[in-house]
């Protein structure tokens, strides 16, 4: 369980999270949808504890993180991981180097010890095969579309098999096709895991594909959470939008 109460962040003189409230559950996808520039991507940021709020609090799994030293902050996070929107491959690594990455410089998550390099290798190709990317390890992430940068970036989050996923616009700038294979693999990856997921988008039709609830970031809040068929019918304009803006109604079991 991810409890977030009263959290705010200001950067100079904007803030940009203002008293965020937020309950996420074990074993969910929740989507967190909302202009862009409001915050949510800062959001998970302080949940994996990359940034410090200014005040309120962050709890996962019992461990408050937000009061957390920088020193401290590894070993109360290690079971997560996260996505970036640009995917954040090393651009002098090739691809199985930038999956085996974690694995190299942390080990075994649960122990610390380090593996044996066969079975990073082993790891390395179970996650990309998982992904669709068997055979690229020796490509550069310059010799790959977006779409398969961002499987790449996925790869390199599944290999360790965190049990709390952050994802930020996993599927901006792709073309609609290949925007729901990684719709598709989010999924997939949830199963796989059996984890939990946080989902930061703006794309409405990848939000109703994915997401067991939703959720509304606005003016620095969440304004709304609630499961995908109750969400779109409320009454705000900016859920009118998304309702007028869908292009089908996709689903996990109507896709």
């Amino acid at each position: 369980m991810i409890r977030i109460k009263n959290l705010w962040k200001k950067y100079g003189s904007v803030d940009v999270l203002k008293g965020l409230d937020l309950e996420v559950k074990d074993g969910e996808i929740l989507v967190i949808l909302g202009r862009s520039g409001v915050g949510k991507s800062v959001l998970l940021r302080h949940i994996i504890g990359i940034e410090k709020p200014d005040r309120g609090s962050i709890e996962v799994d019992g461990v408050m993180i937000s009061d957390l030293k920088k020193n401290e902050i590894y070993s109360a996070v290690r079971n997560m991981g996260m996505l970036f929107q640009g995917s954040a491959l090393f651009d002098s690594m090739n691809i199985g180097d930038n999956t085996a990455f974690y694995l190299e410089q942390h080990g075994d998550p649960a122990t610390g010890k380090p593996f044996p390099p066969e079975v990073i290798r082993e790891k390395v190709a179970q996650a990309l095969t998982m992904v669709g990317l068997e055979g690229v390890e020796k490509k550069m992430p310059s010799d790959l579309s977006g779409g398969m940068r961002k499987r790449a970036g996925l790869a390199r989050l599944i290999v360790y098999r965190p049990s709390i996923l952050l994802y930020d616009e996993p599927t901006t700038g792709l073309d609609p096709i290949t925007a729901q294979q990684i719709n598709e693999l989010v999924v997939k990856t949830q199963t796989e895991l059996k984890g939990t997921s946080i989902v930061v988008t703006h794309d409405i039709n990848s939000a109703l594909y994915i997401a067991d609830r939703m959720a509304l970031h606005r003016d620095g809040r969440i304004v709304y959470v609630a499961e995908p068929k109750t969400f779109m019918s409320l009454d705000d304009p900016i859920i009118q939008f998304m309702r007028e803006s869908l292009t089908h109604r996709p689903s996990k079991e109507n896709p």
